[in-house]
């Protein structure tokens, strides 16, 4: 009996051992596999983190890059944006400048941003815009380069963006001989000390540059008038009064025209020959003017260099061009001088054209829209 129980605690202590190196072996696996895990888990972290290492020097080299490539497209568009706003600038300010006739305005918009405040002044001329917007149906004004020349710009422009021809009388002579005509037949030596405007007493020359005054007027209005299409006509206008030296040649003849009629004129009252018309009465009857000579050295050599045209001339204008010149006198606003003439007498058959001035100096272009 002892025996058996010998053997049977034997056999139990056999299997315990076989067990417990079984839980051995089995706890030795798993540590070897958690360590293996571990080991790769540890291998894996430290690739992983090599590989970012290189990534991340990569990554930081390319944004660096990017940054820089950034800063440098952002400079150069700043540069460029710079650059096309200070040529667009210079263009604008050169086109502003060259031309002299400048593009349409709104009336009552032109009104508001000239006259601002409340003074008595600002308030009237206000007013004066808009009973010219309202009774007059004037819904815009072009203006015009404020300088000796205005007057006789502002007139040309209207002739030749509305394409009318030549008067009659110029249609039966060739204009371009009256110079000479003046010079040698009518013996009118005192012309050369005729003045260009600014450019004071050309003496010898004088001829000769009126001479090409007169071929720039002819050409010019002579190709101008034949253009029938309207907006060509008016393509050829911008780029002539663009032009400053084309400009004061048309202006420069345009005087010497004048000066011309009050010649003609004065030799008819001498001879007592057909009677003239009251303005070349009205011009005579100034101690200023009261032969072509005084005409010109006190006047018509003063156009365009300090001096504008006066009402009496600006009626002389009208009757050599042929045309009904309407002015529109804002300061002479709610009295019988609002609207004048000029001249005051003439044919129904000529063409009319209109200015507005808010000074009797500066003159600008008045557009009607019914």
């Amino acid at each position: 009996m002892q025996r058996r129980h010998d053997r049977e605690a034997s056999k139990n202590r056999d299997q315990f051992t076989e067990q417990e190196k079984q839980s051995r072996i089995n706890h030795s696996k798993r540590s070897v596999g958690k360590h293996e895990v571990r080991s790769w888990t540890t291998a894996t972290k430290q690739s992983l983190c090599l590989m970012w290492q290189k990534v991340k020097v990569q990554l930081m080299l390319s944004m660096s890059f990017l940054v820089t490539v950034f800063w440098y497209c952002r400079r150069l568009y700043s540069f460029l944006a710079q650059l096309l706003k200070w040529w667009s600038n210079y263009l604008q300010r050169k086109l502003i400048r060259n031309l002299s006739v400048l593009t349409e305005v709104d009336l009552l918009g032109y009104s508001a941003r000239e006259w601002k405040g409340e003074t008595k002044q600002a308030k009237h001329m206000r007013e004066a815009y808009k009973e010219l917007f309202w009774s007059y149906h004037t819904k815009y004004l072009r203006q015009v380069r404020r300088d000796n020349y205005c007057v006789l710009r502002a007139v040309l422009f209207q002739i030749f963006s509305q394409g009318i021809p030549f008067p009659s009388w110029m249609k039966e002579r060739d204009i371009l001989k009256l110079p000479e005509k003046l010079l040698y037949s009518q013996g009118c030596n005192w012309i050369q000390q005729y003045s260009f405007g600014p450019e004071r007493y050309m003496g010898p020359n004088a001829f000769g540059k009126l001479r090409k005054c007169m071929e720039t007027l002819k050409t010019n209005w002579t190709e101008i008038s034949a253009t029938k299409d309207h907006e060509e006509r008016g393509n050829m206008c911008n780029t002539l009064f663009s032009d400053e030296s084309k400009e004061h040649k048309l202006y420069e003849a345009i005087k010497f025209i004048m000066l011309y009629e009050v010649v003609e004129a004065y030799e008819q009252i001498k001879n007592r020959e057909e009677p003239i018309h009251n303005l070349f009465s009205l011009l005579f009857a100034r101690d200023s003017s009261s032969d072509p000579l005084s005409f010109m050295m006190n006047h018509l050599n003063s156009i365009g260099d300090s001096i504008c045209l006066d009402q009496v001339e600006l009626s002389l204008l009208g009757y050599l061009l042929e045309v009904k010149i309407r002015v529109y006198r804002l300061h002479r606003f709610n009295t019988e001088e609002f609207q004048v003439n000029y001249p005051d007498e003439y044919r129904r058959e000529w063409n009319e054209i209109s200015l507005l001035t808010e000074d009797d100096r500066y003159y600008h272009i008045p557009l009607f829209r019914t």
